[in-house]
This record gives structure tokens, C-alpha cells and sequence, in this order.
């Protein structure tokens, strides 16, 4: 199924719906502000993502910008709005502006009021929606956009979109200071102000996700496996990332030796977005804990989506050997060398499985030790989901 849905995508012949939120104008005439439109786009954004519509990320929008030589923080017209949503293959783009409230001069604790309005522009037919908005507190920034990114929800999932208070109450409320610093650190260009930016966010509301997500991923990079995970553990379920979040945090659990925590969170996954490379390392932490029958169900699975992949025959021939199957097992190892003839390691356990030889017992060495899998391509499943119109 993967195998198809990258091939007819790659050939332009599947063309599920796709939305593209761009980062709000400023009609608050602070340039101090001018943080809030990504805040409300990224709310937009992940209100959308986590309810299964398919969103174009921040470096898919920027990378509109570029195409078009546009710049990321100027108002467009609605020419340049259509040309970017067209540029990008969306089906609708999410706009619109906020205006700052002044708060009244005797009331010393507000910072004035916001008032966020929204449009959606149907780019398939040209076709401005309806306008809607939402109005509160400057310090409840993240209700707000939260709210309207429900709203968005409802415009365009008028059928099926999930109850307000449900909705709402599943993403509690985050404080405004913890918010400008995740914002800025998406802004940044600096590593290190980035990584400031997301632990000052983190700090200042645990409760926080997304930042969370961010740090997990650059402590993953640094191979800081231990300080990976506990930011990982940190992501939410309605955080667009989650799945994401639970792949890494398996493979961080995996380098720091904790079998059971890596096989959780690859299950969890592989029941939500049945990728080839979550069954294959599902599979590579079931043989770790010597569950080789589990072990090779899994690493048939990754094959079932992709049987071109030398990793996922050599990882199947490792645990039908271990488990003393040498006849499959050589049929899995002439079919890694089929695929990559190179493979001296597959190569040496054919020979020893066709001799029946037994792995040896206290042997220290990585002895046929199997295959992770380190990318993730959760986006190209959803795309083929939401095309066969199958709801997340």
C-alpha cells in the first residue's frame, strides 16, 4: 500500500485536499507584535493537523515565500495569496489579520484585547469563504487562536467536526510569555537562540507541547538520547507531532536500553500510522528481547510495504536464524544479496545458515544484529488517507 501511495504521489496521480495557513497580518500597528500572526498560524495550523486535515507545514509556507520572492512578514494582496496557495498545491489557504484593542487606562492589569479575523480562500475556484473571527484578552492568545483554529474546523469539516468544549478542553490554555518564546525560537535562524528560546518556553508552562517536541528532536540529533527522551515523554497526544514524537522517543528508549519503553511506543505507532520503517524497528526491539516469532511478523510487514528494501530481508533473515528456521532464513539473506550484492554481512550468515550453524552463545560481537530504521514519512500515509477518504 505504502509502495502505491508513493509512486502515484511521486506521478501526480493522487491529490488528497491540502490546506495552507499563512502567518496573520499585523494591523496592531506595534512592531512588537508582529510575533502573534505566526502564533496564530501555528495554532491554525496544529488545530487542523491533529484532527487528521492535511496542513502544509511552516518550511513548506516559507518555501513558498521563496518561490515567489515574497517576504514572510508582509501583508499580501489577494493575488499573491492565490499564487502562493496555487505554487504550493493547496486547495485552501488560511488568512486574515489581528488588530490590537487598547485596554482602558484605569485597568492597569490588561494589555488590551485582540481581535483575530480569519478567511479561507477556496484556490480550486477562486472562492472567498465566509468571514469569522474571534475576540478576547491578549493574554489569552492561545484560547484564541486555539478557538479559531476549531472554527477553521468547522468551515471546512462542517459535518464531522469535533464538539467546541471537547475540543477545547483537550488543549488546555498556555501562558502568553510561554508563547512568544516558542514563537521566537521558530523565528530564530541561530541554533542557540532557537534552543534558549524552546527551554524558556518549556520552562515557563510544563504543561507546553510543542516546544517539548523541538528540543526532543535537537537533543535526538545530538545523540543526547537520555535528555531526548524526557522531552519527548512531554509531547501530548492532540500535538500534531505526537506520533512523530512516540517514533523518536522508540528509538531513544532503544539506545538507552530500555527494550519494553521502545516496544511501546512502537506499537503505539505502528497502530496509528502503519509505516514500513515503524513495523521494521518494531521488529529490530522484539528480537533485541529474543521475541523472534513477533520479531519476523513485523519484519514481514515492513516488507509487505516495500520488498525492495535490502534492510527489511537481512533484518527477517536475522530472526528466523536466531529462532533456528535456516531454510527461510537463507531465502532471506539471497534475497538481501539480490538486492544489494555488497552486503559482506549477509553474505557471511548465508553461509553460516546454510551450514545450520547456531548463533554462538556469549558471543559479544553484532553478530547479525538488525537494521534500525531512522526516517519518518508520516505525511506521505496521511496524504493517502485523507485521498481513499479514510478518517484519522
Amino acid at each position: 500500500m505504502r509502495i502505491l501511495s508513493l509512486a502515484l504521489l511521486c506521478a501526480g496521480v493522487l491529490h488528497a485536499d491540502t490546506s495552507l495557513v499563512l502567518s496573520f497580518f499585523n494591523h496592531a500597528k506595534s512592531a512588537n507584535l508582529d510575533w502573534v500572526g505566526e502564533s496564530i498560524a501555528q495554532s491554525v495550523h496544529d488545530a487542523l493537523a491533529s484532527e487528521g486535515v492535511l496542513a502544509l507545514d511552516r518550511e513548506d509556507r516559507l518555501e513558498g515565500y521563496r518561490r515567489l520572492s515574497l517576504s514572510p512578514g508582509a501583508e499580501l494582496t489577494h493575488a499573491s495569496i492565490l499564487k502562493i496557495g496555487e505554487s504550493l498545491d493547496a486547495s485552501q489557504v488560511i488568512y486574515g489579520f489581528y488588530e490590537l484593542i487598547p485596554a482602558d487606562p484605569a485597568n492597569t492589569q490588561s494589555k488590551g484585547s485582540l481581535r483575530i479575523t480569519a478567511r479561507i480562500l477556496d484556490v480550486k475556484h477562486t472562492r472567498q469563504g465566509a468571514v469569522y473571527s474571534e475576540v478576547g484578552a491578549l493574554e489569552d492568545l492561545w484560547s484564541l487562536s486555539t478557538r479559531l483554529g476549531w472554527q477553521t474546523l468547522k468551515q471546512l469539516r462542517p459535518k464531522d467536526a469535533p464538539d467546541e468544549g471537547q475540543f477545547m478542553a483537550a488543549r488546555p490554555a498556555v501562558r502568553l510569555d510561554a508563547v512568544e518564546s516558542y514563537v521566537r525560537g521558530l523565528l530564530a535562524t541561530v541554533p542557540e537562540q532557537r534552543h534558549r528560546y524552546f527551554t524558556q518556553a518549556a520552562r515557563l508552562d510544563a504543561k507546553y507541547s510543542q516546544p517539548c517536541f523541538e528540543l526532543g528532536k535537537t537533543f535526538w540529533e545530538k545523540k543526547d538520547f537520555k535528555v531526548a527522551a524526557g522531552w519527548l515523554e512531554r509531547v501530548t497526544l492532540t500535538d500534531p507531532h505526537y506520533m512523530e514524537a512516540q517514533f523518536y522517543l522508540g528509538l531513544c528508549r532503544f539506545a538507552n536500553g530500555d527494550f519494553k519503553g521502545s516496544e511501546e511506543s512502537f506499537q503505539r505507532v505502528a497502530a496509528a500510522v502503519p509505516l514500513n520503517e515503524v513495523f521494521n524497528d518494531l521488529g529490530v526491539v522484539q528480537a533485541q528481547r529474543q521475541d523472534y516469532t513477533s520479531a519476523a511478523a513485523s519484519f514481514r510487514k515492513a516488507l509487505e510495504g516495500d520488498n525492495a528494501d535490502p534492510d527489511y530481508h537481512f533484518n527477517l533473515g536475522t530472526a528466523l536464524w536466531r529462532a533456528g528456521q535456516y531454510e527461510p532464513a537463507a531465502d532471506s539473506f539471497r534475497a538481501t544479496l539480490a538486492r544489494n550484492s555488497g552486503d559482506s554481512e549477509a553474505t557471511a550468515l548465508l553461509g553460516r545458515t546454510l551450514k545450520k550453524e547456531a548463533p554462538r552463545p556469549g558471543d559479544t560481537k553484532p553478530e547479525g544484529k538488525p537494521r534500525m530504521k531512522t526516517n519518518y514519512e508520516e505525511s506521505t500515509f496521511r496524504q493517502l488517507q485523507a485521498e481513499l477518504g479514510i478518517k484519522k
